[in-house]
């Protein structure tokens, strides 16, 4: 009787073994379902805020669960009216113009495969210009902004996938507050 058992579960052991051997892979997600994902390889090559000095952020980045999913695709940063809004690398415009009622200056980073964008912006540059790193691009615009009061939103992609613009800052420029000095003890004067 027990040989029968063990006998059995065996059988149902190499069915199963067999089934999972033969069993077809599964196909990958369509890319255009594939959630953005943070990448930490984006290099800091950021030389500036693109407004500011060191400006509020009003919302930060937050990646969506898939590309059409919810989430906040770049940075919101406060920004009054008419504020400079400059290239935080170097690189080359590719686009500059209006979208969706929005002025809106994209620029191809040098030397990588990204590209950094802002909107509402009044371009003052053409497609195809090279900037450098600080350069002014445009000024932001009174309207069309998705914040409550008037901001730039700053966005960074590699091909489709939206990456937080933050990164592209060294830490020196992240850093709140300016610099102090502190008092050296023990040390006798000259």
């Amino acid at each position: 009787m027990r040989a029968k058992r063990y006998g059995r579960c065996g059988t149902w052991l190499v069915l199963g073994f067999l089934l999972l051997l033969t069993a077809p892979t599964p196909t990958p997600r369509p890319s255009f379902l594939t959630p953005t994902a943070t990448d930490t390889s984006v290099p800091a090559v950021g030389r500036a805020w693109p407004v500011g000095a060191r400006p509020t952020v009003l919302r930060g980045w937050e990646p969506p669960a898939t590309v059409y999913g919810r989430g906040h695709r770049g940075v919101d940063l406060a920004a009054p009216p008419g504020s400079p809004v400059r290239a935080v690398a170097p690189g080359r415009v590719s686009f500059a113009g209006r979208v969706a009622g929005k002025g809106v200056v994209s620029v191809e980073l040098t030397g990588t495969d990204l590209r950094t964008t802002y909107e509402p912006v009044t371009a003052s540059v053409e497609k195809g210009a090279e900037v450098a790193a600080g350069e002014v691009v445009g000024t932001v615009e009174p309207t069309g902004s998705h914040c409550t009061t008037t901001c730039l939103h700053w966005g960074l992609r590699r091909g489709e996938t939206y990456l937080d613009p933050l990164s592209l800052l060294p830490p020196w420029l992240l850093r709140r507050g300016p610099s102090r000095l502190l008092p050296v003890l023990d040390v006798p004067l000259p």
